[in-house]
């Protein structure tokens, strides 16, 4: 293999000194600009590269941020990424990305990675199964900042990004009692993870505020798959007393359990009024469009990012707020909209 171009390298052939060089590929004022191009034309010539990563590890930083996914083939975590390499990319910061596959021993090795890797500061969305932080006390020991978004848990050492989910569960729900469903079924994830309990927590509250029961075979946990989707309809289907309102934590399998129903004879939202969230793509693909909570990703990665590279250029420090609360919205659409 060919041998990596130095400056001294290109001193030697030029017959330059080395901080000559260095400061010419620096465009250093003190370097006149004919030197500076003479200098320029040869390490293209040559195919020198700049050590980029040796040079801000001198300075005791890498200019990048560590993220860490549950998942990237998710439409809202798509979003969120967009808005993070859009705050990263005008701030000349890199994120290095990666998914924890909703485990926990994966999210502790993306953890080490991230950590060996020098990045500056962490962004991260837990994994389903994650009970603590433990695997990210070495970033806290160092003082490496970490932002947690989304999924998150309380934690001293960092701030978390979310919206109010109790509330628009509560929302989402209290939509459906409106539409006169008084038998509504709440399909969620894990309850390990913040925004699915506060989400039924939401649901539980608006039924007993409108003196409907709590029924625990009207709640489903699933990890809302499209199968999950398909076997929550086919459930229903054989369900002595189906529900006539059905509320979704996840756009994906509410629209695959909407094509089940159909499939099963269920006319929506004559027989079942679906609300999903998120307001994902497919919401507004599927038949009919999907009522949802828009859940605004493209912004909370953006503040996400901000507010970790503000910390890092010690403009504004993350450790004086716990909580960043970010609006949503519920947007109704046919699926749920009874005459």
């Amino acid at each position: 293999m060919e041998k990596e171009t130095t400056i001294y390298d290109i001193a030697r052939l030029l017959n330059l000194s080395p901080a000559t060089v260095s400061r010419a590929l620096n465009d250093h004022p003190a370097i006149n600009s004919n030197t500076k191009q003479l200098i320029s034309s040869k390490a293209l010539e040559m195919g020198y590269r700049s050590n980029t990563f040796a040079s801000n590890l001198r300075r005791q930083q890498t200019k990048t941020i560590g993220v860490i996914v549950p998942r990237l083939d998710s439409a809202f975590m798509s979003t969120v990424l967009s808005g993070m390499e859009k705050v990263a990319n005008e701030a000349s910061y890199n994120l290095i990305i990666s998914q924890s596959l909703e485990s926990t021993r994966k999210e502790m090795a993306n953890a080490k990675t991230m950590f060996n890797s020098r990045v500056d500061g962490l962004l991260v969305s837990l994994a389903s199964d994650t009970e603590n932080l433990e695997h990210f006390s070495t970033f806290f020991r160092k003082g490496i900042p970490m932002i947690l978004f989304d999924r998150v848990m309380p934690q001293k050492n960092c701030t978390n990004i979310v919206i109010d989910n109790l509330k628009a569960g509560y929302e989402a729900t209290t939509h459906l009692i409106e539409q006169g469903c008084r038998r509504i079924m709440h399909v969620t994830g894990s309850i390990k993870r913040n925004v699915y309990v506060d989400r039924l927590k939401g649901y539980k509250m608006a039924l007993l505020e409108h003196d409907l029961p709590v029924l625990d075979e009207l709640i489903r946990v699933t990890n809302f798959t499209r199968q999950d989707g398909l076997d929550v309809a086919n459930h229903i289907a054989n369900m002595d007393s189906p529900p006539d309102g059905l509320f979704v934590a996840s756009d994906l399998c509410a629209a695959s359990c909407m094509g089940g129903l159909r499939r099963n004879g269920f006319s929506i939202p004559g027989d079942i009024a679906v609300v999903g969230f998120n307001d994902d793509p497919i919401a507004q693909l599927v038949e009919p469009n999907l009522t949802t909570i828009h859940y605004p990703g493209q912004e909370m990665g953006e503040i996400a990012a901000q507010s970790l590279i503000n910390h890092l250029k010690g403009q504004l420090r993350i450790s004086t707020t716990n909580t960043i609360l970010l609006n949503y919205e519920l947007i109704v659409r046919e699926s749920s909209r009874r005459a």
